[in-house]
């Protein structure tokens, strides 16, 4: 028998996938990092969500709940949501891909602004779907020109509301305004990855959209607020024909049980959700204003991070900032991925985090920090 030179090949389109690279969290040398690159919530989970894990430890032999009902539920009392209308998975990531893998495929487009999150050309070229993005005005996703960026082949729009990595986002109005100017049957799908951050009176994280018809999604994650990054949870709010298809295309058990425990507690604990919430808006603006007195170019953020510009020169750009921040063992998020090279994105995490991040800025800017007293 002679031997082939051949060999499995994958489909072309995964081979266009530039493979996601999720934000440092060491320094070589450094016992002690300041890790500001992956907007995780920094307070750790809710003491009720560790407890909950934790007790599941006797019980790792047994398979999860397929249905996450107990999840689903707590999920449901929470928002106010029918629970036979909520899927969870591994993430909103996994859902993210599910969506792509049953709605979209080859000859088909996804769509989504500019500087939207990297998973939607990820999970769409996976699914052999070209991806396809429409630009933004001043970092914001821009109705108008996703509306015409829109083709025969566009099956999914995807809007993250607030966007990661700008922080920005668009008012109820303006997301109403992009559902109805979208046929009947492209699926419209709300990442609101940070919605439990958001204070702004004009902001929805769409639920009501998913109510008005069949072709809306909302997701949703225990990465941020909850602090659950490191177990996978995610959940989306669905019409019901889109709940039986992701109950079709999903795996049997994508959610583990101690990852369901710990999220049904997160539900539970309202009031951590509260502290965390507070401290983000408190430290946000604090930041924000500490690092414009800088003159630094700080774009308006309703989530738990803010993108930080540097202009072109490369003495003082955004890769001599990050280097320089390195150096002082903090780590931030470089943004050259989505097309913003001049910027890091910076995550908001204690107190005296957020001081010593103003306090190595300003000296990498030959400055000294304003007074920072909280």
């Amino acid at each position: 028998m002679s031997l082939s030179s051949k060999r499995p090949e994958p489909n072309a389109s995964v081979m266009e996938i530039a493979a996601y690279v999720g934000g440092e969290s060491k320094i070589p040398g450094v016992e002690r990092v300041i890790k500001l690159s992956s907007n995780e919530g920094p307070f750790g989970p809710s003491p009720m969500s560790s407890k909950a894990h934790a007790l599941e430890a006797e019980t790792l032999h047994r398979y999860p709940d397929g249905g996450a009902v107990e999840l689903r539920t707590a999920i449901g009392a929470r928002f106010g949501l029918d629970p036979a209308r909520i899927v969870c998975g591994a993430g909103s990531d996994e859902l993210i891909a599910l969506l792509c893998k049953a709605y979209s495929g080859p000859g088909s487009e996804v769509l989504y602004s500019e500087h939207g999150f990297l998973m939607y050309p990820i999970s769409a070229r996976a699914a052999g779907a070209v991806p396809v993005t429409a630009p933004e005005t001043n970092k914001t996703a821009n109705v108008d020109a996703l509306l015409a960026a829109v083709t025969e082949r566009t099956r999914i729009v995807f809007l993250a509301n607030p966007n990661n990595p700008t922080g920005t986002y668009l008012p109820a109005s303006e997301v109403k305004r992009l559902r109805d100017g979208l046929r009947a049957d492209i699926l419209l799908v709300l990442d609101a990855a940070y919605a439990e951050y958001v204070t702004a009176e004009d902001y929805s994280a769409g639920i009501e959209l998913v109510d008005a018809g069949e072709n809306t999604v909302m997701t949703r994650t225990f990465s941020k607020i909850y602090g659950l990054g490191a177990v996978r949870l995610g959940w989306c709010y669905a019409p019901d024909n889109v709940v039986d298809v992701l109950n079709r295309v999903r795996g049997p058990f994508n959610v583990s049980a101690p990852a369901m425990q710990a999220g049904i507690a997160a539900m539970q604990d309202v009031a951590f959700e509260t502290m965390s919430r507070d401290h983000n808006t408190e430290w946000r603006a604090w930041t924000a204003a500490e690092l414009s007195k800088l003159g630094l170019d700080v774009t308006p953020s309703i989530g738990n991070f803010l993108l930080v510009c540097f202009g072109s020169d490369p003495v003082r750009g955004a890769e001599a900032a990050d280097a320089f921040l390195k150096s002082k063992g903090i780590v931030v998020r470089r943004m050259a991925g989505y097309g913003l090279p001049d910027c890091l994105r910076i995550s908001i995490g204690l107190a005296d985090e957020m001081r010593a991040l103003v306090d190595a800025l300003a000296q990498f800017l030959g400055r000294n920090s304003s007074d920072q007293a909280s």
